[in-house]
């Protein structure tokens, strides 16, 4: 008998339906959310597209809601269920944000306390000792406490009379401690904060009180600690509701991170640095497995990656039970927050510490170790490479759409000059996307532009991360082809002749990094070949490296990173509508930057190390004394360990700007002296950016645009006219020296 393709279609959409979408409540429960949220029965049937007798069968349980009505449903009970609670079981609520289906709380106002973390549920509701506003949860001591970051803002802040209650589940070994001063902290997820209260990290400092440790979080609260050794402070970390959630449903959950200050460090036996062999060594980055530390650690079951305990140091187990502990440390007194892209200021007292890691791990991801490792681990945080799939012989690993799911060679032209595949390759045979750095020879400056008296420098906020939003990338191993036809929609690497298009030379050529013509056929990215095109010229390519596969890999990457850029920029007094309305206050405002909250500027300045750095990462080159050319190293096992995505991500910065140099070109009549990767000087009249930006009708040209948002420019410097030309005539860059007359390179930037 054959059985119709409809049956077996019915029962797929079934089985789809189950996996992807959590249970609803009990049928009492969906009737009491509904009566606590003031809705008829007529209403929430209205607003579901249902009969009013459809909704009351659900109710009581008579009948079930088909997908896609069971997706709204669920959401609304959601909705309802983190403004006035749940009675009974809190897991359908916890598996519905896991699911995307709970709607995402209001970002906290500047005057909110920290965010509440999960309470135990309770029917009758009670004032939260946070806002004022009734909730059905309790604290462990029976304050009532909302759950997660839903406290509503107070009418008018009032200074408490007495120290509020701590709102914290902790084991009974860990009583807690009295908190500090509220402080603007992140919104926080429900489901997170029920399974980690304590947040995701903790930074231990010597006990105010006595002799022993305490913890300050990232919201500003005090944890006693009872552990006196690194074992000890292992297992306590494990059990304190130290974590984060997971950024993507197949992803995992974030290890607690334990910052030891320089106080904590001693207290448990870590030295200073030094180069005893008893002592930790900067040479080696670690401690000698023969230290007692690492020995004790050893004794209790406890592992160590590969690098051993250094500054960033992962100890973990797996248990009888098969899941993996793992608790993730930073050590400063061993330049874990001096280096890598961090820039904590000095003499920063633990509090402030925790609050800087917090927002830098609300706001991007839990720190793991430079700000460019961390980069890369967000990137495979939001886009996974596995998951689990059911088969026929039981569960096993499959790969996530749209993500990199396992570690590729490149292709011969993509390569640094160590990798295995570029052995014996010619010299010229090598993709260049690289950033410009390029100045307009003398000859070509013209007298009306050499009198005017100032050059002003416009930088591009985070160029790096606004290209790589909707980039299309390869998601495979590249194919070889001979003379393809050229389609823009293939990622890869073409071998094509553009050394004939006829290009203005007062600005640089977006074909070189030099910004000179090309002499001959060389490799492009397929963003490059593509703009060529756009100019006009013949894309006839000789050869190719193409991936077929592609995807936007880095697009979640970039949303992630553009809302922590530009909310830091909210809190430092630089709002993302600023520069369009009123040019001369966002003036104003970048120039007060260097004034605000130092540990708002020291997140501004990891954020864009790891924007930065996370790109870079994508071709890390091999480290180490001992390594020898043409050997593989451990970066090339990585799924992100892509040579030619990072090409992409520059050379689609570089054709970005070469558009904004047109356009500027076009409505101002300007062209730049110089550009340095995401920095072009202009010759102006006056010293302000909007003399640079002026056009002839008095408005101001858009194609460099003032503002906050990545991809808009800001101000980066200016000088006097007769010392840039000097510097030209030297052979000199000057948008090195733009910015105050330092060198930019020098500096970081």
């Amino acid at each position: 008998m054959t059985v119709p393709d409809s049956l077996f279609d019915a029962v797929d959409a079934l089985l789809a339906r189950s996996e992807a979408v959590p249970d609803l409540p009990s049928p009492a429960e969906r009737q009491r959310l509904r009566e606590a949220g003031q809705y008829s029965t007529n209403d929430v049937a209205k607003a579901l597209q249902v009969r009013r007798e459809t909704l009351e069968r659900w109710e009581t349980g008579a009948t079930e809601p088909r997908s896609p009505k069971r997706e709204a449903y669920l959401r609304l009970l959601a909705a309802l269920a983190v403004r006035h609670g749940v009675q009974g079981d809190v897991r359908w609520l916890e598996l519905a944000d896991e699911a995307g289906l709970l709607p995402a709380p209001a970002a906290p106002a500047e005057a909110e306390a920290a965010p509440a973390p999960a309470a135990a549920p309770q029917s009758a509701p009670a004032p939260c000792v946070r806002c004022g506003v009734p909730t059905p949860f309790r604290a462990p001591d029976g304050s009532p406490l909302h759950l997660g970051g839903f406290c509503q803002p107070p009418a008018a802040p009032t200074p408490p009379a007495a120290p509020a209650p701590t709102p914290l589940r902790a084991p009974a070994r860990t009583p807690v401690r009295t908190p500090g001063p509220p402080a603007v902290h992140e919104p926080v997820q429900p489901a997170a904060a029920a399974k980690y209260p304590a947040g995701p990290l903790a930074v231990l400092d010597l006990a105010p009180s006595g002799p022993g440790l305490a913890a300050r979080l990232a919201d500003g609260r005090t944890l006693d600690v009872p552990a006196r050794t690194l074992p000890e402070l292992t297992e306590w970390a494990l059990t304190a509701g130290l974590g984060s959630a997971r950024l993507h449903k197949h992803g995992k959950d974030g290890d607690p991170l334990v910052v030891l200050t320089d106080a904590a460090a001693e207290l448990l036996g870590l030295p200073p640095a030094g180069r005893e062999r008893s002592d930790y060594d900067r040479r080696t980055g670690r401690l000698p497995e023969t230290h007692r530390v690492v020995k004790a650690l050893t004794k209790a079951g406890w592992l160590l990656t590969k690098r051993g305990f250094g500054p960033w140091a992962r100890v973990y187990r797996t248990p009888d039970g098969g899941r993996r502990e793992c608790v993730q440390y930073c050590v400063p007194a061993w330049g874990a927050l001096s280096t890598g892209g961090w820039a904590v200021p000095e003499a920063l007292d633990a509090a402030d510490l925790a609050r800087l890691l917090g927002t830098y791990a609300a706001r991007v991801i839990t720190p793991r170790g430079s700000t460019a490792v961390s980069g890369l681990e967000l990137m495979t945080a939001l886009r996974p490479p596995t998951r689990a799939v059911r088969t026929e012989s039981g569960w096993a690993s499959g790969p996530v759409e749209g993500s990199l799911t396992h570690a590729v060679d490149p292709a011969p032209p993509e390569a640094p000059a160590e990798h295995p595949v570029a052995e014996g390759r010619d010299p010229e045979d090598v993709l260049d996307e690289e950033a410009w750095d390029w100045y307009r020879p003398i000859e070509l400056v013209d007298d009306r532009e050499a009198a005017l008296p100032w050059v002003v420098g416009l930088d591009i906020n985070t160029a790096f991360l606004a290209a790589a939003g909707r980039l299309l990338v390869g998601l495979s191993e590249p194919v070889h082809e001979l003379e393809p036809r050229f389609d823009k929609k293939i990622p890869g690497s073409w071998l094509c002749d553009f050394s004939d298009v006829e290009l203005d030379l007062r600005l640089p050529n977006p074909f070189t990094p030099t910004g000179d013509r090309p002499l001959g056929p060389a490799w492009y990215s397929t963003v490059t070949a593509a703009y060529a095109a756009e100019l006009g010229a013949t894309v006839q390519p000789l050869a190719g490296w193409l991936r077929h596969a592609s995807g936007p890999y880095l697009d979640p990457w970039h949303k992630q990173l553009r809302a922590a850029y530009v909310t830091t920029m909210d809190r430092l007094g630089v709002p993302l509508d600023l520069a369009d309305r009123d040019p001369e206050a966002f003036l104003r405002a970048m120039a007060a930057l260097r004034d605000g909250d130092p540990v708002e500027l020291a997140v501004l300045h990891a954020v864009k190390a790891t924007a930065k750095g996370g790109i870079g990462k994508l071709r890390e080159r091999p480290q180490g004394a001992g390594y020898r050319p043409g050997q593989r190293w451990a970066a090339l096992d990585r799924p992100t360990w892509r040579p030619d995505i990072r090409a992409a991500v520059i050379a689609t910065a570089r054709i970005n700007m070469h558009r904004k140099l047109r356009r500027m070109a076009s409505d101002a009549g300007r062209y730049p002296l110089a550009v340095l990767s995401d920095c072009a000087v202009y010759p102006a009249d006056g010293p302000s950016p909007l003399d640079a930006l002026r056009c002839p009708d008095d408005t101001l040209s858009t194609a460099l645009r003032l503002g906050v948002s990545p991809g808009h420019v800001k101000h980066e410097g200016t000088q006097p006219m007769r010392e840039v030309l000097a510097l030209i005539e030297s052979g000199t860059n000057p948008a090195r020296h733009i910015k105050t007359g330092v060198d930019a390179v020098a500096e970081g930037e």
